[in-house]
């Protein structure tokens, strides 16, 4: 008789990296309001929390982390996605071979390849689950607008990488 597979909970951390900012200009940037927008602020940074470990992606790779240990302090919203029965060593693999392929730190783009293409790649992985739409449809529906379109060549230009995470390996990856 097979053992049963464990079950490990699979959290989406959502960090306003705006302060609040966003919510306040989005008037004036999007030409309506999100703060009766459902979901986190509106300049969202995620990350996927599984096996004891926060992951994230920004311009300097895959990176890791004790959850809430970057320097953006605890996330503003937790998401629970669901549970795996993806094995520690299965999902690090799996990370080596995104960290060296699709999620390079070169690849990373603020709009079209960021944090929240990571998660959402991530957590349909473990759950089979996307994250929250509002998250993921943010960048077409800034992009959408006159201010989005006129900042695009700077916005383009800008590379996140939260402080406080180690860039994710094989190596140092495993708890």
């Amino acid at each position: 008789m097979e053992e049963p597979l464990a079950l490990h909970p699979v959290k989406l951390y959502v960090y306003d990296l705006s302060k609040g900012m966003a919510r306040r200009l989005s008037p004036l940037m999007l030409g309506k309001s999100t703060a009766g927008a459902p979901g986190p602020p509106r300049l969202p940074h995620t990350s996927i929390i599984v096996h004891k470990d926060e992951f994230f992606y920004g311009s300097g790779g895959i990176s890791s982390c004790a959850p809430g240990g970057t320097l953006l302090g605890p996330p503003d919203t937790v998401v629970d996605l669901g549970n795996t029965e993806v094995t520690e060593e299965i999902f690090l693999e799996y990370l080596s071979s995104l960290g060296e392929s699709v999620f390079r730190g070169e690849s990373y783009n603020l709009f079209e390849h960021n944090c929240n293409t990571f998660s959402n790649e991530v957590a349909q992985f473990l759950t089979g689950k996307k994250i929250p739409s509002y998250i993921t449809d943010l960048p077409s529906e800034v992009l959408a607008t006159p201010f989005g379109q006129a900042l695009r060549p700077l916005l383009d230009s800008i590379q996140i990488q939260p402080p406080g995470g180690n860039t994710f390996s094989r190596h140092n990856g495993q708890s």
